[in-house]
């Protein structure tokens, strides 16, 4: 059974850093893309960023290109979202999330969810 943990989450102010993780247990996850997606409130859950896992090919939204990186430790099974330069509008629930094959973007095409990290950023 896949489980998704996410942590990091917490306040910050506009302009400052954080950095996501989410641990990844009950499968060998080298055929595996790993996403990040976030949901503010009253609002539909958007795409962040993704990566494949076997070879590091990324892909953001343009809402966050140049401010938030994503990466893998293979070794740890753990994805990380680094979020420099942040604003208020990242204000979100950030979830972690996993599908098997090509990189997609849409939340639907994700089949495994982690119960998600607030992060706040305030003006």
């Amino acid at each position: 059974q896949v489980q998704l943990v996410e942590s990091g989450g917490g306040l910050v102010q506009a302009g400052g850093s954080l950095r996501l993780s989410c641990a990844a247990s009950g499968r060998t996850f080298s055929s595996y893309v790993m996403g990040w997606f976030r949901q503010a409130p009253g609002k539909e859950r958007e795409f962040v960023a993704a990566i494949a896992w076997i070879y590091g090919g990324t892909s953001y939204a343009d809402s966050v290109k140049g401010r938030f990186t994503i990466s893998s430790d293979n070794a740890k099974n753990t994805l990380y979202l680094q979020m420099n330069s942040l604003k208020p509008e990242d204000t979100a629930v950030y979830y972690c999330a996993a599908r098997r094959g090509a990189v997609r973007t849409t939340p639907g095409e994700f089949d495994y969810w982690g119960q998600g990290t607030r992060v706040t950023v305030s003006s």
